[in-house]
């Protein structure tokens, strides 16, 4: 599979955390750039987006796996997204000299599924944090969170109630699941459908200030 290609936020002046953010079902690397300058104002973070490998006959956009059903992602195109994600985020951190403990994934919906697949997988290094805006911890077979070798990691979870894309059980389920694994999860709903909610955004700013701190 080729590099993907991806976009940057460059951090002010040397970086001080590496903050990469994976785009929803559909879109491309320049929908989540716009969220650089909300969850990192002060750009200490050198902020990445990657666009995802695969696209679809009549459908817009990218995606990072097909969907046979909401929640359980086809192995093969994940197995392939992981791969290129993974070839994509060693390269950032040979390159910056930032590595994994200054790291925090990021993502909305499909990309918040492969945030938790490259951060709470056990062939990968543990990062610093997890952002995860309206998506779901995957079951795929062949892969399965791990989370004894990762107890350093930060999860942040955001998700509508009434969200009519993936249902707010996915959200708690994610939620009791790691917080089962012993690890630290910030966790938000509201009133909102598919989509960030404004006041979980600047909570997110809050908890990535914590997570990655100057």
């Amino acid at each position: 599979m080729d590099a993907l290609r991806h976009l940057e936020r460059p951090a002010a002046a040397e970086p001080e955390g590496l903050l990469v953010l994976h785009h929803g079902r559909g879109t491309d690397e320049r929908d989540l750039l716009r969220l650089a300058d909300h969850l990192d104002p002060a750009a200490r973070l050198r902020v990445v987006t990657p666009r995802a490998p695969l696209t679809l006959p009549g459908s817009a956009g990218y995606h990072w796996y097909l969907v046979p059903r909401v929640g359980f992602p086809d192995p093969d195109t994940f197995r392939a997204a992981r791969a290129a994600l993974a070839e994509l985020h060693d390269r950032l951190w040979k390159e910056t000299g930032v590595g994994p403990e200054r790291t925090v994934l990021g993502g909305f919906s499909m990309g918040t599924v492969m945030s938790y697949a490259m951060g709470l997988g056990a062939d990968r290094p543990a990062v610093a944090g997890i952002l995860a805006f309206s998506g779901f911890v995957p079951t795929v077979e062949g892969w399965e969170p791990s989370f004894a070798d990762r107890r350093q990691t930060r999860v942040f979870i955001a998700h509508g109630r009434p969200d009519p894309v993936i249902g707010i059980e996915f959200a708690q389920r994610a939620r009791d699941l790691i917080v089962a694994g012993g690890l630290e999860v910030e966790y938000r709903e509201s009133e909102i459908g598919h989509q960030i909610d404004p006041s979980h955004l600047a909570d997110a700013t809050v908890w990535l200030r914590e997570t990655l701190p100057a």
